[in-house]
């Protein structure tokens, strides 16, 4: 009986910290991480949909002895479906929905179905303040390759920039899997992060008189536009870029369901039930990658400074590219809607019309921002597709 017992306490996760000091401080440090984000997604409400499931994998990941995802199954060059299902825990099951591609897609129909493209549609010129808002994703590439990173994990480092969390996991899962953990904790952290990063930088580079000018009204968009726009956008992208294909066709498919008038049942499936249940398979299994061994370590404390240079340059390249479009137009673009190049879906544009309603209480900048903010959806995707056609 004695035996028994204590065989028992020998198994325990408690035991196995007891005896390893080392991982017992390095279990503790992931537990106080976990709290912060869980800390982030339910007081500070910072993208708690997103976040919260996150951090939960990440503390089911650092339970000792749990044994329910093992990184190592997926690491290799082809991925051995029998030894996942052998060998495999809970989270391996679900993490095969990342490896393969599937989670993040199936959120671009939840998000296309979600997204308007009126204001991008009503006014095109924001497709270059999309496009500028990449910036940063390029150059962090360029600046990781030169600290020592390989091109595959500096373009996964450098996708970050796009602040697009799901087109952050399609490209790291492809091309540095190792670096999963870091990269889509960063990713969301700094969309979660928005309304505090951005508006210094949208001080800093827009005078007072710029944050004040009052944008025209957009022009209606008839349905014939709407219905029109993601089949020709989805066609032309993915026959120059045909590595974009996944995440711009799902995209647009979401927002064709959306605008054609015809399947109102699948559009709110997709804003709604699909886009859920994806995002939390998607975040818990995520969040698994994040085990002490591979998350403690200087690598990722880079890969996090490098990923908010390149969320910070993202940002700047969108502003900038407004105030060039402001110069040319004589003065009818606020260049605060620059900064909502960045493809998180509409927290980015939420934060432009904040900052210019401060500046001007009659200013209403947040259907002229959305424009360029699902421009920067349509430009991360592309930016992957890019990436992916490299190095994949």
């Amino acid at each position: 009986m004695l035996d028994t017992i204590l065989g028992l306490l020998r198994s325990t996760g408690i035991a196995e910290l007891a005896a390893d000091p080392e991982l017992l401080i390095k279990t503790l440090i992931m537990y106080v991480i976990v709290g912060v984000l869980i800390y982030l997604a339910v007081v500070k409400k910072f993208e708690p949909m997103l976040l919260l499931p996150i951090a939960f994998g990440m503390l089911l990941a650092n339970l000792p002895g749990a044994e329910l995802m093992h990184m190592d199954l997926f690491l290799g060059e082809k991925l051995d479906l029998t030894r996942v299902i052998q060998e495999g825990g809970l989270i391996d099951y679900l993490y095969l929905g990342v490896k393969l591609g599937i989670y993040p897609s199936l959120i671009f129909i939840g998000i296309g179905a979600m997204t308007d493209f009126s204001p991008l549609i009503a006014n095109p010129v924001s497709l270059l303040i999309g496009a500028g808002a990449q910036l940063g994703v390029f150059v962090a590439f360029s600046g990781a390759l030169m600290i020592g990173f390989i091109p595959m994990a500096a373009a996964a480092i450098g996708i970050i920039g796009g602040a697009d969390g799901p087109t952050a996991i399609l490209v790291t899962k492809q091309l540095a899997p190792i670096l999963l953990g870091p990269i889509a904790i960063a990713a969301y952290s700094y969309m979660a992060l928005i309304p505090m990063i951005q508006p210094p930088f949208m001080k800093l580079l827009t005078t007072k008189k710029e944050r004040a000018i009052v944008m025209t009204n957009l022009r209606p968009v008839s349905r014939v536009e709407k219905v029109v726009f993601p089949i020709v956008t989805t066609v032309v992208v993915c026959l120059i870029i045909p590595d974009a294909a996944p995440l711009v066709g799902c995209l647009m498919f979401g927002n064709l369901l959306n605008v054609c008038g015809v399947t109102e049942r699948l559009s709110k499936t997709a804003q709604n039930e699909l886009i859920n249940i994806v995002t939390i398979f998607l975040g818990v299994s995520v969040g698994a990658t994040a085990n002490a061994e591979s998350f403690l370590n200087f690598e990722t404390i880079v890969i996090i400074l490098l990923g908010l240079f390149a969320f910070v340059v993202s940002t700047c390249g969108g502003l900038l590219t407004a105030k060039l479009l402001n110069l040319l137009t004589g003065g009818k673009i606020n260049p605060l809607i620059g900064s909502a190049g960045v493809s998180a879906v509409p927290m980015a544009a939420r934060v432009s019309q904040m900052v210019g309603q401060k500046e001007n209480p009659a200013n209403f900048l947040l259907m002229h921002a959305m424009g360029p903010n699902v421009a920067g959806v349509i430009g991360s995707a592309v930016s992957a597709g890019v990436f992916l056609s490299w190095f994949a």
